[in-house]
């Protein structure tokens, strides 16, 4: 799939005040991935530090914590990966089926999608 790049906001952990930056939009990447000193401006305190796997199969370990981000009108308290210094601001897979859009490679751009669930019936 192709990748593009969107404008986001970026808030702090409480909703009260965000940062506009340029993000390149990967489904192929789990998580939103932002420069760790913009994070930590915004106030965004790590809560676990994992290890992922790079496109070029290299593993590094990178802190995560969880804050605001909006997208085309929605906004979404959402897990977010500290990235280097100089990182390019990446917006994954979980922060868009979380803010509840998909990417249009063609048309370079979002869309809205609907949620998906099983069923409304209650179980027997």
């Amino acid at each position: 799939m192709g990748t593009f790049r969107v404008s986001i906001e970026v808030g702090d952990p409480a909703g009260q005040r965000y940062e506009t930056v340029e993000a390149l939009v990967d489904t192929g990447a789990t998580y939103a991935t932002l420069p760790a000193p913009l994070l930590h401006a915004l106030g965004v305190v790590p809560h676990a530090r994992e290890t992922f796997v790079l496109a070029d199969g290299r593993r590094v370990e990178r802190d995560i914590g969880r804050t605001w981000i909006r997208v085309d009108g929605r906004t979404e308290l959402t897990l977010v990966v500290f990235g280097e210094p100089g990182t390019q601001p990446l917006l994954g897979a979980y922060t868009l089926e979380g803010l509840r859009l998909a990417a249009d490679p063609v048309g370079r751009r979002l869309t809205p999608v609907p949620g998906l669930l099983l069923s409304e019936e209650a179980p027997v």
